[in-house]
């Protein structure tokens, strides 16, 4: 497939073509083996990333109840064991970070059964922030992520965009099975379901104030986060900006990559690196309307390193595995986008959007490659053009290889 050439406009796509409960997910069989293990398999991710049509699609026979539905939710509020005696055989129970006070009457419930895959729950907010199921279902619940689609699910369902398009159009479920206009899409996106969910984690009265200190977190992606710098320019305090960042992340908003801690050197870097969870998010917080945009847009190098560090985050969370994903960036300069460890091994891979591959792309790789007591077994380079090269160092990735590069990787 040529990855480099081939430019697809999502938007003239007929509905029926690309209906996202058709597009198999990845990540399906393990959710289907994990419940026939776990009484409870509790599955978060962000917005419309395709959680529930995922679930729903994996068990059918189940009971789907939304407590996004403020009668449901009041019900289950008010009288949690009236409503789960509803649910004798269990449910899929949606949204579940609405009624986190719920998981605790669902705990006694599924230890007198004790039989596998009696409750699956989705949320919309980090498993980190919902603390109330670390506290009831410790032990008892299987943990997944859903992200939106990756590219190793859009190629297996035929659909293989160039890269403008991957930037401009994100991979949110909803665009592909609606040719949705991504512009439109991302911009409703915005505003239903990030300002709200944020309203409903904290009050926040200048809600413009807050718009912009998200499109200028897009205008720092693939950089190291400044708190005091973001602070200055929104026009808030650098505790205030922490706080958004974090409400950000909790809300697979924001992604924060952390520098590989390794005694290598004392003068590393060990301030995170800023990503979106979704790349079209970026490059529509970013003002980019059109292929065009993202193409000469200053900051497509870095909308493209956010692209290839999701990927490689999608393929872990796919496969039920944790994030195991850092970067390296010493006081002076050098860096690697990525250092994956597999096992004892660590394995750098750099990111380059450019087309054709340049003798300068390796720099990072041999620096750090260099200071490792052990050289790595493999270095990777992930860039824009078409070709896929095996170097004597370096093994040279296309982006639509990543799932491919991550597999190798993992063993």
């Amino acid at each position: 497939m040529d990855w480099g050439n081939v430019k697809v406009e999502l938007a003239n796509f007929p509905n029926s073509t690309y209906n996202h409960s058709m597009i198999p997910r990845t990540i399906t069989p393990l959710l289907k083996q994990l419940a026939g293990k776990y009484p409870v398999v509790t599955i978060t991710g962000p917005r419309q990333s395709g959680k529930t049509t995922l679930c729903r699609g994996a068990f059918p026979d189940k009971p789907y109840v939304n407590l996004e539905s403020p009668d449901t939710r009041e019900f289950a509020h008010s009288d949690p064991r009236g409503f789960l005696s509803s649910y004798p055989d269990g449910a899929i129970l949606d949204e579940i970070q609405r009624v986190p006070q719920l998981l605790s009457y669902v705990q006694p419930l599924i230890d007198e059964r004790n039989v596998p895959g009696q409750f699956i729950l989705i949320g919309s907010q980090q498993f980190e922030v919902m603390t109330t199921i670390s506290q009831s279902l410790a032990g008892r619940t299987a943990l997944l992520k859903l992200l939106p689609l990756s590219i190793e699910e859009l190629t297996d369902a035929g659909i293989q965009p160039g890269i403008d398009s991957l930037l401009l159009n994100g991979f949110y479920p909803r665009i592909y099975d609606a040719g949705l206009n991504p512009t439109q899409a991302l911009g409703d996106y915005l505003e239903t379901y990030v300002e709200r969910d944020i309203r409903q984690l904290i009050n926040i009265k200048d809600l413009a104030l807050f718009g912009k200190f998200v499109r200028l977190c897009a205008g720092r992606t693939g950089q190291l986060i400044n708190l005091h710098s973001l602070g200055n320019d929104v026009g808030i305090s650098h505790t205030t900006a922490r706080s958004w960042l974090t409400l950000l992340e909790a809300s697979y908003v924001v992604f924060l990559l952390q520098p590989w801690h390794t005694n290598l050197s004392k003068r590393q870097v060990k301030t995170p690196k800023l990503y979106f969870y979704d790349v079209g998010l970026a490059a529509y917080l970013l003002g980019a309307e059109s292929e065009l945009h993202v193409n000469r847009h200053p900051l497509r190098g870095n909308l493209f390193e956010n692209l290839v560090v999701i990927e490689a985050l999608k393929y872990r969370y796919n496969r039920g595995r944790r994030n195991n994903l850092n970067f390296w960036r010493d006081a002076k300069g050098n860096e690697v986008d990525l250092v994956i460890e597999s096992g004892p091994d660590v394995v750098p891979v750099e990111i380059k959007s450019g087309a054709t591959i340049s003798e300068d792309f390796f720099k990072g790789l041999r620096t750090f490659s260099a200071k490792l007591s052990t050289p790595p077994s493999s270095c990777a380079l992930v860039y824009g053009g078409t070709e896929r090269q095996q170097r004597s160092d370096v093994n040279v990735w296309r982006v639509g290889d990543v799932a491919e590069m991550m597999r190798m990787v993992s063993g």
